[in-house]
């Protein structure tokens, strides 16, 4: 009765509700069969819900949405285009999107967004491309995009981003042009840019990168253009660039001072590279650029000397390209490089003095110039890049006298050894600091006074075992400090305490024996920490406590012979924890189950691992995307069944004993759509073989149901309940037998 009552309902209000359907909103404007709505600039504050359900292409632009709520767009499932741009939206709830899964393009530019959650993009299984410009995103969540698995284009151009952590872009196998223009990146993790199979460009132009992200740029074997201009990049180095695929390069209008001439080895295919702009005064032959044919120079300061003699009798025999002008000597100003016979490109006595080849080009001024623009002698200043640079021009003492508005100064390779007091005056607007290979030995107290605004220190590579709380006076905003390869012993206590937004600490490569507690007091927003290559045998429970917002620890290449356990409570938010390369021969129940909740790439190779108990992996499952246990000496692995998140798994050169103990794994990795790289390393027989294919397996008990389970799985778990259930004969059989001694008794 209540069904053939709820029918007659629903056919009486369809009518109605399709009526409503669709009608076009009275205020919009919509095409004759109402595929196309118009609704620009109507001061909405929601999404109408009057939109026709047949609507194919919604334009909400210049409303005053500032929530998209959850169902938002539930009304209108045929959607395949939308347009949001400029509607003052502020967030994205989770789900908001869902019902959209027909959606091949969504605009969302010129909003004010700040995060992109996990379940915000939910439902767009169909998205093709998706306009996130000009929004205030200062984060991507993990997981945002993970349902976006048809996108080819994402434009997250012109916003806040800083950094880009670990697979930051998961999920998108068929994107083919990722844009992250215009935003300040200056920090790429290595695996950023892991599984982008597909991208064929990549525009990273406009950003505050100092050097090339080269081990995160690797991972993009298919890329084929890279948009690298207007970066504060000084200086291009041996095998920078390993891309396979690349073959147009844009390095325009960065503060290049020098290439080297293997920069570009490891990118076979390069055919253009473009490097107007710079402050270039000499190339060298790209001789290993075999399918070179096209370089730009235009606006550096080449000079045509017998320096770039070379270089041009290389452009010739090669068949490149070359645009460049001349910017010395005299007679030659304003030539074509290839217009010049090598013959009149002389140096030394040859040569008037006017013609010998300069140091670094200082930018000529005029008299009346603002004294804060001079530049002290035999560095080079740069107004327009606000950056100066001293690199290895045997200084023993910290030049002054640099322009007021420098923000990069770059003194590597000179001979300091000591860093006084006030050492930087008028500095104020210096962001980036490098004293790398200087040979430094101590930074006085307030060596770093006055630089207010300092947020990159760069002190590798000397010869400092300690420092000072003092020394960090007066550059409280301090978030990137390298003290990587110098001689600490132990990590430098306390000297954290006036660096409260201190984010990155690189200790890598010193001699560090211990971390004791409250080695990081202080160090409150510390989010990542790097201590490869010390000699730390023992990690105190309380050592790492006072960083609760740690997320990144690599351990590495140390002498830890157990995991650290203890010091992992207290870290709620700790992402990735690298233990390669210790001693660690066991691994026993529960050993990660402080950061269960939050870990998501955790490595334990090349450790010479014997095992590793049953329940050492408890509560690790479903976030856990990276486990690495390759190299290793065991057997066996535990259970993996509950790591349903596992997006890279590495078990290669573990010699497995491939008998019917190892059964489970083997089913498991028939489940996994991901290469494991699990070969057996006994019995001899079978030795070389790859897990998932020998044969071996087949003779061990609940093969062959296994086999039938995928089969015909609904008979097999028939046949099973069937054999686990005694039947009524055998049950009343048995009850006849009690019931006869009962009653003898």
């Amino acid at each position: 009765m209540w069904g053939s009552l709820g029918l007659l309902l629903v056919s009486a209000l369809f009518p109605v509700r399709r009526a409503v359907a669709e009608r076009c909103p009275r205020i919009c404007l919509c095409d004759n069969i109402k595929y196309h709505v118009s609704c620009l600039n109507k001061n909405f504050t929601e999404v109408p819900i009057t939109i026709p359900q047949i609507t194919q292409k919604l334009d909400l632009r210049g409303n005053n949405i500032n929530v998209i709520p959850v169902g938002a767009f539930l009304h209108i499932p045929y959607l395949t285009h939308l347009n949001l741009q400029r509607c003052y939206v502020e967030s994205i709830e989770e789900g908001a999107f869902r019902g959209l899964g027909r959606l091949i393009y969504l605009n969302l530019a010129s909003n004010n967004i700040a995060f992109i959650y996990q379940e915000s993009l939910d439902g767009l299984s169909s998205l093709q491309q998706l306009i996130l410009e000009k929004n205030r995103i200062e984060e991507i969540k993990p997981g945002a995009f993970s349902q976006l698995g048809f996108l080819n284009f994402l434009n997250l151009g012109e916003n806040f981003l800083v950094y880009l952590p670990d697979m930051v872009f998961q999920g998108l196998q068929l994107l083919k042009w990722l844009r992250l223009s215009h935003n300040a990146l200056h920090v790429i993790a290595t695996e950023a840019f892991a599984g982008l199979p597909t991208l064929r460009r990549l525009s990273l132009d406009h950003n505050e990168l100092q050097s090339l992200p080269t081990e995160a740029l690797s991972r993009l074997s298919g890329t084929i253009r890279l948009d690298l201009g207007h970066n504060p990049v000084t200086y291009i180095g041996e095998e920078a660039l390993e891309m396979a695929s690349l073959k147009q390069l844009f390095l325009d209008n960065t503060a290049l001072q020098d290439v080297s001439y293997k920069a570009f080895v490891k990118s076979p295919l390069l055919h253009t590279v473009d490097l107007r702009n710079n402050q270039l005064q000499v190339l060298q032959p790209l001789i290993d650029a075999a399918h070179l044919k096209k370089i730009n120079l235009t606006g550096n300061p080449m000079v045509c000397t017998c320096y770039m003699r070379p270089f041009k009798e290389w452009m010739e025999k090669a068949r490149v390209l070359v645009d460049v002008l001349c910017a010395g000597p005299a007679a030659f100003r304003g030539e074509q490089l290839e217009s010049l016979r090598s013959l009149d490109m002389k140096c030394g006595a040859h040569a008037p003095a006017e013609e010998q080849l300069p140091s670094p080009a200082t930018p000529r001024r005029k008299p009346e110039e603002d004294a804060k623009k001079r530049c002290p002698e035999s560095c080079a200043c740069s107004p327009d890049f606000q950056h100066g640079n001293c690199e290895n021009r045997g200084l023993r003492k910290i030049p002054t006298g640099f322009p007021g508005n420098t923000q990069l100064l770059d003194l590597r390779r000179n001979e300091f050894h000591s860093i006084p007091k006030r050492s930087f005056p008028s500095l104020k607007k210096l962001v980036s600091l490098h004293l790398q290979n200087c040979k430094i030995t101590e930074l006085q107290p307030g060596a770093l006074q006055g630089l207010k605004k300092l947020v990159y220190l760069y002190l590798s590579n000397n010869d400092i075992s300690v420092i000072d709380a003092a020394a960090f006076e007066g550059a409280s905003q301090l978030s990137y400090l390298y003290l990587d390869h110098n001689g600490f012993t132990r990590m430098p206590r306390a000297a954290f305490s006036l660096l409260p937004n201190l984010f990155s600490l690189h200790l890598q490569h010193n001699a560090i024996s211990q971390l004791s507690d409250n080695d990081l007091a202080g160090a409150r927003q510390l989010h990542w920490v790097y201590l490869t290559g010390n000699r730390i045998t023992q990690v105190s429970p309380r050592a790492l406590s006072p960083a609760k917002m740690l997320e990144k620890l690599h351990l590495d290449e140390n002498l830890l012979q157990e995991v650290p356990t203890g010091s992992l409570r207290g870290l709620p938010v700790l992402s990735e924890l690298k233990l390669s390369k210790n001693l660690i021969k066991y691994i026993g129940d529960g050993a990660f189950l402080p950061v269960a909740r939050s870990l998501q790439h955790l490595y334990l190779d090349n450790m010479g691992l014997e095992q590793i108990s049953s329940g050492a992996f408890a509560g690790l499952g479903l976030r856990l995307k990276n486990l690495y246990l390759e190299n290793n000496k065991m057997v066996n692995v535990p259970d993996l069944h509950s790591f349903t998140g596992l997006e890279v798994i590495n078990l290669r050169d573990i010699p497995f004993h491939c008998d019917c103990q190892l059964l489970p794994l083997r089913r498991w990795m028939d489940k996994l759509n991901l290469r494991v790289g699990a070969t057996c390393g006994s019995p001899a027989e079978v030795r070389g073989q790859k897990v998932k294919l020998s044969a071996v397996f087949k003779s061990c008990p609940g093969w062959g149901m296994e086999k039938a389970r995928r089969a015909h799985p609904d008979k097999v778990k028939a046949k099973i309940k069937a054999e686990r259930s005694p039947s009524k004969k055998k049950r009343s059989g048995k009850a006849q037998a009690r019931g006869t001694k009962k009653s003898q008794v």
